[in-house]
């Protein structure tokens, strides 16, 4: 059977029914993050202590990433995707009821490791059904259903924890993911091109470790890693910053600022089509350069100048994620799973990493102290963007050569 073609009634399904996958994800995932304050509050905790609650979820889901990546190559494709939507809405809904901070951490490690199945599956189902000159859009749509779920979590948990309380957003969040999750398993086609694998344990972890043999890969681990941690940083103390003094926002307020995401669902995709013309290695690095500015804007004590800044932000880092995504299943010469899985471990385990690290750093050096960090964050993955340009240059035109003397 032929791949997937930009243009066709099955492109638009796959296309749609990824979107709600992501929707649903990371409405859930990230929807507790501009709650961070009232959960501090509610149990006595620090700002610092409080990020636990998304590093946790993020630290269970970088590990849950490789089980769920290799159970894949032998469960196939959507049943674990599916699996992943409907346990973790059902954990989303379950978490609400929380009646004590251990417990709530205990619930987000659970729905972190429930939570991998999609992002770990989606990028090796469409490297495999998708043809190559189509995928840039449709890694660029995915990425974009991801925003656009971060986005709407935040909001929505924002408005209902102003109005009733924040186990009433977490409740809400979850039964909107059930209902994104029946989308995506009436919408998304089958696989076509995915060849089972027994589930032998051996084999299955000596390809994964093989993965470290690509230097190309090393690379977009590394960038993944810090791309997280950059964006995680800012986004889990910018709450605190506006809901104190001068600012005095309240949570509704704050939880609308994330409409910024809002350019995250547009440059994914525009910038994932413009990778496909003018090459990877230079739309990540105008991403990653992107990311340092906005970064840098926020340091400005005026609040439209800051939300710019976030914008700015936000645009630069789904680019580059989406591009870095993208590039994975290409450079990636078996397991493509197993390559999306690792590559989402480094991502997620730098969003553990940043996320707390960095409230440590604000609590000590406020705002300006999380900027600076995460400025020099940016410039080291400019740095590694470049050198892994070179080395995919350096793989495109051997096999040129190969292939002339062919």
């Amino acid at each position: 059977m032929g791949y997937i073609q930009r243009g066709t009634s099955a492109f638009q399904k796959v296309n749609l029914a990824l979107f709600a996958g992501g929707f649903s994800t990371f409405a859930i995932l990230w929807g507790t993050q501009p709650l961070l304050p009232d959960i501090a509050k509610e149990f006595h905790v620090s700002p610092a202590v409080s990020s636990f609650v998304m590093s946790a979820a993020t630290f269970s889901l970088a590990v849950s990433m490789l089980i769920a990546g290799s159970l894949s190559e032998v469960f196939g494709r959507k049943p674990i995707m599916a699996l992943s939507l409907v346990a973790s809405s059902a954990l989303a809904v379950l978490t609400s009821v929380t009646p004590s901070f251990p417990l709530l951490l205990a619930g987000r490690i659970a729905e972190g490791a429930v939570l991998a199945g999609l992002p770990a599956v989606a990028m090796a189902y469409l490297g495999e059904e998708v043809e190559p000159r189509s995928l840039g859009m449709a890694m660029g749509l995915y990425i974009s259903g991801n925003s656009l779920g971060g986005m709407a979590g935040r909001i929505i948990s924002g408005i209902l924890t102003d109005y009733i309380n924040w186990h009433a957003a977490l409740m809400g969040i979850g039964f909107i993911s059930l209902l994104s999750s029946l989308v995506f398993w009436l919408l998304l086609p089958p696989s076509s091109h995915f060849m089972p694998r027994k589930l032998e344990g051996r084999r299955l972890l000596g390809s994964l470790f093989g993965q470290f043999k690509e230097p190309g890969l090393i690379y977009l681990f590394a960038i993944g890693f810090l791309l997280s941690g950059i964006f995680v940083s800012l986004y889990n103390y910018i709450g605190f910053q506006l809901m104190k003094p001068p600012y005095s926002l309240s949570q509704t307020v704050v939880g609308f600022i994330f409409i910024v995401y809002m350019v995250g669902t547009f440059s994914s995709t525009w910038m994932g089509m413009l990778a496909d013309k003018h090459g990877k290695g230079k739309i990540l690095q105008l991403s990653l350069l992107i990311i340092l500015v906005g970064g840098c804007i926020t340091l400005d004590m005026s609040l439209w100048l800051k939300i710019l800044g976030l914008a700015v932000l936000t645009y630069g880092f789904f680019a580059g994620h989406s591009i870095a995504s993208g590039w994975v299943g290409t450079i990636a010469t078996h397991d493509k799973a197993q390559a999306a899985a690792l590559y989402l471990f480094f991502y997620y385990f730098g969003a553990s990493i940043g996320g707390t690290a960095s409230g440590t750093i604000y609590s000590h050096f406020g705002w300006s102290g999380v900027v600076y960090t995460t400025a020099v964050l940016a410039l080291i993955s400019i740095l590694l963007s470049i050198r892994l340009a070179a080395i995919a240059a350096g793989k495109w035109k051997t096999a040129r050569q190969y292939t002339k003397l062919s």
